[in-house]
Parts: C-alpha cells; structure tokens; sequence
C-alpha cells in the first residue's frame, strides 16, 4: 500500500487515509476503487457513501496499522482514481487569482501551499515544472485535504505561461530581481501569482515571462522565507485587494 511514483502512474490509482480526506476527495469528484476499513476502529455505518461499484473490505487492527501511513486515522483507507491534471481541464471565472509554483520538491511545502490556496479560496493551483507526483501519500496527508479541494494543474514552464498569457492573466513573478513591493501592483484583474523555490528561487523564463517581477521585503538578517509562507502573503494581499470576494 506505501506505494511509489511508478506504480501509481502504472494503474492510475493513489492511496487515501482517513474518513475525512475521503469524504473531501469524494466531494472532489474523485472515483474509488476500493475502500479498506477495520470495525475496531470505524463502524460500518459510519463509512462515507460509497458507490455499488466500490470495493469493500473488512481488516483487522494488526493489518491497518501495517497499511497505514498515520497513527490517529480513524481506521479507513481508501484507493482512488487520480484525475487529469491537464491545464486544459481548469474551469475558470473571468476574474481568476491562480498560484503558480515552480518545480517545489518538499511534499510538505506542496501540502501547505494547497492549504493556504484553500484557506484563501483562490481559483486554480498549477505546478510548472513538477519535481514531485502530486498524488505522493505525503502530499495527500499534509494537505489535509486540499489536494481534493483546489483545481489544480501542471505543465512546463512554457506551457504555463503559453496557457497563462492566451487567458490574459497577468504574471506577478516573486524574485529579487528588478522588483517592486508584493503590495504595491493591483491584483483585482486576472492575476498569476509565481513563487519559486526558496534554494534557487524563479528561473529565467519566469523573470522574463514576468509582467511585474515583486518582492516580499525582509527584514531580518534571513534573504529568504518558506515558500509556503511567502505564498499565503501574497495571496492574501491579493484578496484583502478583492476585498476577499
């Protein structure tokens, strides 16, 4: 059940923990193949709603804890269908706020930007670049949930872009290069916020592609924050801006 990368991509399938994260995935429009449940830990009746077409199996304590990832789930896993994760798939409004976020590799940073995107109810999530499978069972888990609950997207670099400037939504690029204050642009027209990773930060294309290239100021001896962080400030920057509509 720990499964990897390849075998997730082999049968299109990824592993779920936790009645919570099924009951949002499910919400999410996503597909279960199977569902694995111990009654020492979860009645059957109390299991979300699931399709005739699901597969139900009974185990015991000894085997869930061998399958699972978490010591306090509530005795539930799930396997599911991964969705497209093509941009042609994102359904926007006219005035979309989209995070971008350039090859992150720690599952944890992806977990928290997909909470903040969330948290701030923004309209897209798309990853350029990806160095790591979104459906990592760390992934899943650190974003308690928020991997269900984002439109989320991924492409190249130029593909991004390519899709980003055909829509007319405007680049704001987080680099130290050539940038102006995150709270000085206006980000009440469609906007694309870019972060980068916090070892390298932005490549070129970004900086290039960049209608405004901003800055989040420091002011500690530090030249560098989280990514995950700086990603929740200047997303709630852009929607104090739109007045969190």
């Amino acid at each position: 059940m720990h499964e990897k990368a390849k075998t997730r991509k082999q049968t299109g399938t990824f592993l779920i923990e936790g009645k919570r994260e099924l009951e949002l995935a499910l919400k999410g429009g996503y597909k279960l193949q199977t569902v694995l449940f111990c009654s020492e830990l979860i009645h059957e009746d109390k299991l979300p709603y699931l399709e005739p077409s699901v597969e139900l199996i009974q185990i015991n304590k000894e085997v869930y804890q061998k399958l699972a990832y978490r010591d306090t789930t509530e005795g539930i896993l799930g396997i599911a269908f991964c969705q497209s994760l093509e941009l042609s798939d994102l359904k926007l409004p006219k005035n979309p706020l989209i995070l971008v976020a350039e090859s992150p590799e720690k599952p944890g940073n992806i977990g928290a930007m997909l909470r903040t995107a969330d948290a701030a109810g923004i309209d897209a999530v798309i990853i350029a670049d990806p160095k790591t499978d979104l459906y990592n069972p760390n992934v899943v888990r650190s974003s308690v949930g928020g991997l269900f609950t984002n439109q989320i997207a991924t492409g190249t670099s130029a593909e991004v872009i390519a899709f980003l400037k055909h829509n007319n939504i405007a680049i704001y690029s987080a680099t130290l290069q050539n940038s102006t204050p995150y709270f000085s642009p206006d980000y009440q027209k469609p906007t694309a916020l870019v972060v980068g990773t916090e070892a390298t930060g932005l490549t070129q294309i970004w900086r290039n592609a960049s209608d405004q290239n901003i800055i989040i100021p420091m002011q500690g001896a530090l030249d560098s924050m989280n990514v995950s962080v700086a990603a929740a400030i200047l997303l709630f920057e852009a929607k104090r801006q739109r007045n969190f509509k």
